[in-house]
């Protein structure tokens, strides 16, 4: 999973990132509004937002965010631990709520929850049919035998299984696959999926001539 971090202490920061990458995520740390990209164009699946900002209050930015109907996860993290607070950032659209200081291993549930209701999943381990995916473990399985996936893969097979009532396209899969880099390119996606049909079955992998992608339920 790939985590926009919006947070200005230093320490915490790099402290998250931290954190993140031992869980197998990927994170983008930026410490000032202007510097915060949309989420949808990085390929983010969870916003981690602090909501005192050198710049600006990042409450005001979540707002604009579900006024534009961005359905991103967003976790706040702060130190403002009133009701009054809590309920203000519920109310501008803020999926959960941490006070500092925390566990890391608490917020790291705390973002499997909101990611996997994001997913309509109800448990830690994914089920779309007879596919079952872990993404903390970065493991997948199809009627019980776990599949051999690369890295990418496996990243395919999650982006796909997200919903799989929509069709994704090609540059929205190369910008989710690497967040942190370039995108990839279409014929490189082509040789990714290809494989995965193979380890998944190709008839798991609907083609949508002009448009993209779409698992099978």
């Amino acid at each position: 999973m790939h985590i926009l971090v919006v947070e200005d202490d230093v320490d915490l920061g790099r402290a998250l990132l931290a954190a993140l990458k031992a869980e197998g995520f990927s994170g983008l740390w930026v410490r000032r509004l202007v510097e915060v990209p949309n989420p949808a164009s990085v390929g983010v699946d969870c916003v981690l937002l602090d909501l005192s900002l050198p710049d600006g209050l990042g409450l005001q930015l979540l707002q604009h965010w579900r006024r534009e109907c961005l359905q991103v996860p967003v976790i706040v993290i702060t130190a403002r631990s009133s009701l009054e607070d809590r309920l203000s950032g519920f109310d501008s659209g803020a999926d959960d709520f941490i006070v500092k200081p925390f566990a890391m291993s608490e917020l790291m549930a705390r973002i499997g929850a909101v990611t996997r209701r994001s997913a309509r999943q109800a448990s830690p381990v994914w089920q779309v049919a007879d596919l079952k995916l872990e993404p903390r473990a970065h493991q997948a399985w199809r009627d019980e035998v776990l599949l051999d996936l690369s890295a990418r893969e496996f990243r395919l097979l999650m982006e796909l299984a997200r919903d799989p009532s929509v069709v994704v396209s090609k540059r929205d899969l190369g910008r989710r696959m690497e967040p942190l880099g370039d995108p990839l390119d279409a014929a490189t996606i082509e040789v990714h999926l290809s494989n995965l049909r193979r380890k998944i079955g190709p008839e798991r992998v609907r083609t949508v001539r002009g448009v993209g992608y779409q698992l099978v339920a």
